[in-house]
């Protein structure tokens, strides 16, 4: 009938999985260059916790093995190839798509209340973000702690954030394209004017292509997306109308697929066995994680120690295209050794699945130049 819509393509849970796993550059073949891989990603979150390794450090080698190297992103980010924007780590090349979203700040007309409410906070507020300017333009990378606090109107709510009046205004200033994260030393952000931080692009794309180019990357990325999420912490899930239309067996609603990645489902699947950051992309959404995985995990670094089921920061495992359990396990340097404190086992260990795990602690440790010890 003239005007009828043919109904989306439906996938199996096992080919929806393994969409996503080769989304996120989790099968074989491994990549072996760290800014493609970066590039492809799109975003690696910045997170300093350290017992294991930093998250961004962590996800790089699951991608890349042995091969990886943490100096090779601190070059990166040292050559401004990377940089870091809003908590997350981007190709520089990619600044291009937010310069008009910086330029517009705190948005597109019509504002919202809570836009507007931004924008009259950081205008009245003016006389301190010129003074920030002033400081970073005469004595370069500062730490947001040594930048002076002349707000004549607290930040305030009913979080920790009440009264830190420096912390959210720099937040701002950086949304906004004014300035940047230079470095850091140790765990603190140094800040700098965004001229002298990020490339020299040429022109801004426009706002609506270049949210357009960010969702089409992003579900390159993902391989498998919703077109509109509950917001998550950092980046979006989200994808807006881009790819094609699916449905995954037994999982409500409609999905947004990527063209190529969908147009190879039915190609050979070849899995690895990993273990994951617990800020991987692939596990950070834990509603799309328990969607399409059948999978529940949750980071417990931030609940009492009795209150824990798989430890501080206990790092997914995943086998080809299905997570087996959680790694508790602690990098202690002094000693030199990686301490397995307990494998949680979701699924039953044969005896092949047990070897494929027990390689990839080997080869953490080694990656660390470390000793395994504990149970494993």
């Amino acid at each position: 009938m003239a005007g009828a819509t043919s109904s989306p393509r439906v996938l199996t849970g096992q080919q929806a999985r393994r969409l996503a796993v080769r989304a996120q550059l989790l099968a074989e073949p491994r990549p072996t260059d760290l800014l493609e891989v970066l590039r492809h990603l799109t975003v690696v979150q910045v997170d300093l916790t350290a017992a294991v390794a930093p998250s961004a450090d962590l996800v790089c080698w699951s991608r890349l093995g042995g091969a990886f190297h943490p100096d090779d992103l601190d070059d990166l980010l040292d050559a401004r190839e990377v940089v870091e924007l809003e908590g997350m780590l981007r190709p520089a090349d990619d600044l291009a798509l937010f310069r008009a979203e910086m330029e517009q700040w705190p948005g597109p007309e019509p504002l919202t209340d809570w836009q507007v409410a931004l924008l009259d906070w950081v205008e009245d507020n003016d006389g301190c973000r010129l003074d920030i300017l002033d400081v970073l333009r005469t004595q370069g990378p500062t730490a947001a702690r040594e930048l002076p606090d002349t707000c004549v109107r607290p930040w305030r709510s009913s979080g920790w954030n009440n009264n830190r009046n420096v912390t959210m205004l720099v937040s701002l200033m950086e949304r906004r394209g004014e300035i940047a994260v230079s470095h850091r030393e140790g765990r603190e952000r140094m800040w700098d004017l965004a001229e002298r931080v990020h490339p020299d692009l040429e022109g801004a794309v426009p706002l609506d292509e270049a949210l357009e180019v960010r969702a089409r990357r992003r579900l390159a990325s993902l391989g498998l997306a919703r077109a509109r999420v509950a917001e998550v912490p950092g980046e979006t899930y989200a994808v807006g109308p881009v790819g094609e239309e699916v449905a995954v067996e037994g999982v409500r609603g409609t999905w947004r697929a990527d063209p190529q990645l969908l147009a190879r489902v039915d190609e050979p699947f070849a899995g690895r066995t990993v273990l994951l950051s617990p800020l991987d992309r692939l596990v950070f959404d834990r509603k799309r994680l328990a969607e399409l995985f059948g999978w529940e995990y949750q980071l417990e670094m931030y609940k009492p120690a009795a209150k824990r089921r798989w430890g501080y920061w206990a790092l997914p495992v995943l086998d080809g295209d299905r997570f087996v359990g959680k790694l508790d396990c602690t990098a202690d340097v002094e000693r030199g050794v990686l301490r397995v404190d307990a494998l949680h086992r979701d699924v039953p260990f044969d005896r092949g699945l047990q070897q494929r795990v027990d390689r990839e602690v080997a080869a953490l440790a080694r990656w660390l130049d470390l000793e395994v010890t504990g149970p494993g």
